[in-house]
């Protein structure tokens, strides 16, 4: 199956089931935008739910949740307001706009190729210096001059590229002037810093402690793509672990099997994630790694961690003029913390686990007349604490009271978990549709059912089948999805 094909099907199928929607569709869409459905919100929900519980519920971790709109100052501080910028470039022909970065990305291995050594031959440089002074957006209309736009087709006409603040503005009160100028926060770990003190104070901790935020993050993206992977709008699911500056690098350490166990725990293949190493470290990082996932479009983030050192706590206290710092009682010692974040999207990870999770399988089908013959079945393979429906309840048929039993085992069931009553078609159809929307397990009533009380349970990935006694069904389900 070609990947391209790969993600389109799985687009369809997150529309069709309940998953994800287009933002505003039916006024034709908003670019970079997406709507959870039903099903979406459970399992986005599910998975901010394991991540909270990981990250807070021990003994040196405190969660917060701090707004959104912050003051202006904190962006300064930060360095958003002058370096969180992408390079831009404009067809002076069809007015289409592009990242120049993604933009030399975009290009086939020939036109790469021939691009550098045009340039190598006509500015004489080698190819260390050839690959800097691509890389340099000021020379982006020499480097550029010969590649065609990927819009127009139009060859040679591309401006040089100007710097685009990726911060949304708003502004705070009545009157739009730049005094009420306020950013949505493009990052939620901002909250976390200016918040250290009270945290501290209030929870009464001493170093090494984290701060954990669930939180919505705004990027005005120019160049939205990948389904979910780049959006204007998304969730961050993020912890500033403060530590003693000379115990950098075993929390480093830590924090890095910690996160990719998390991803692997939850039903990812260890084939399909990676860990890479930054060699270009941002201007605040000491160390710098990217747990990515292999998704049909390549390797791509779905959580960094990173090594802040003392910078952020460092520019806080410069433009606050409050002393964000940490006096340890035993060594008497005075320091700013140094901080190991780990930052993970929300939406990213409900899609890696949305695709890891996707399969399409030949399994045996009894046809009506006898026979046997082999049919696709279309499966999301989700790990069952992740599953927006934990179980789907049957009647076999709706006669006899079967219905009244189901419907009294589900009412039952979802005082626990999240349970569907289906009675509409064929039970094999029945659990094609569940085995879509990756419901791990399927609960039969039967003609058994009426004279002994036990239910036929189906279990998604293997199609087996036991049979248990329907008042035992919370307790065996809550094994399950535990142990699991």
């Amino acid at each position: 199956m070609a990947k391209t094909d790969i993600t389109e099907k799985i687009v369809s199928l997150a529309k069709r089931r309940g998953f994800v929607f287009q933002s505003s569709e039916i006024y034709g869409g908003l670019n970079g935008c997406w709507d959870y459905g039903p099903l979406g919100v459970e399992m986005l929900n599910n998975i901010k739910q394991s991540w909270w519980k990981e990250m807070t519920y021990r003994e040196n971790v405190e969660g917060i949740d701090a707004a959104i709109l912050m003051h202006p100052k904190v962006w300064e501080a930060s360095g958003h307001v002058d370096n969180f910028t992408d390079p831009m470039v404009d067809c002076k022909e069809c007015k289409a706009r592009f990242r120049y970065d993604i933009l030399l990305e975009g290009l086939s291995e020939k036109a790469a190729k021939k691009m550098k050594e045009d340039l190598k031959k006509e500015l004489n440089l080698d190819d260390d210096k050839i690959k800097s002074f691509i890389e340099d957006p000021d020379n982006s209309e020499k480097v550029l001059s010969t590649v065609n736009c990927p819009n127009c087709g139009r060859n040679g006409t591309f401006t040089k590229a100007r710097s685009f603040n990726l911060m949304f503005k708003t502004y705070i009160g009545p009157v739009e002037d730049s005094s009420n100028i306020v950013f949505l926060r493009p990052e939620t770990a901002q909250g976390i810093y200016v918040n250290f003190l009270n945290v501290k104070e209030a929870g009464r901790q001493k170093l090494p402690f984290g701060i954990a935020q669930i939180g919505k993050a705004f990027r005005n993206e120019i160049n939205t793509k990948n389904f979910l992977f780049r959006t204007r709008e998304f969730e961050q699911m993020e912890m500033q672990f403060f530590i003693n500056p000379k115990d950098d690098g075993q929390w480093f350490e830590y924090w890095k099997e910690q996160r990719i166990n998390w991803f692997v725990k939850h039903g990812i293949k260890k084939e399909n994630l990676n860990i890479h190493e930054h060699e270009k470290l941002a201007h605040y990082a000491k160390a710098a790694v990217d747990i990515e996932y292999k998704f049909p479009f390549g390797w791509g983030e779905i959580e960094g961690i990173h090594n802040r050192t003392d910078f952020d706590l460092k520019r806080h206290t410069e433009y606050s003029g409050k002393k964000l710092e940490y006096f340890d009682d035993q060594t008497k010692e005075r320091f700013i913390p140094y901080v190991i974040e780990t930052s993970a999207g929300a939406s990213r990870s409900f899609m890696a686990f949305l695709i890891n999770a996707y399969d399409e399988e030949q399994v045996a089908k009894e046809n009506s007349d006898g026979s046997k013959s082999t049919e696709v079945r279309t499966v999301l393979h989700i790990h069952p604490s992740f599953a927006p429906v934990k179980a789907a309840v049957f009647p076999l048929v709706n006669r006899d009271g079967m219905q009244d039993i189901a419907h009294n085992i589900t009412e039952d069931l979802r005082k626990h978990f999240r349970v569907f009553y289906d009675d509409s078609g064929a039970v094999g159809r029945r659990y094609r549709r569940q085995d879509e929307c990756g419901t791990p397990y399927c609960i039969t009533v039967d003609s058994e059912t009426l004279t002994n009380g036990s239910v036929t349970v189906r279990e998604r990935d293997s199609m087996e089948q036991v049979r248990v006694h329907k008042d035992k069904l919370t307790g065996y389900l809550s094994q399950l999805i535990i142990s699991n």
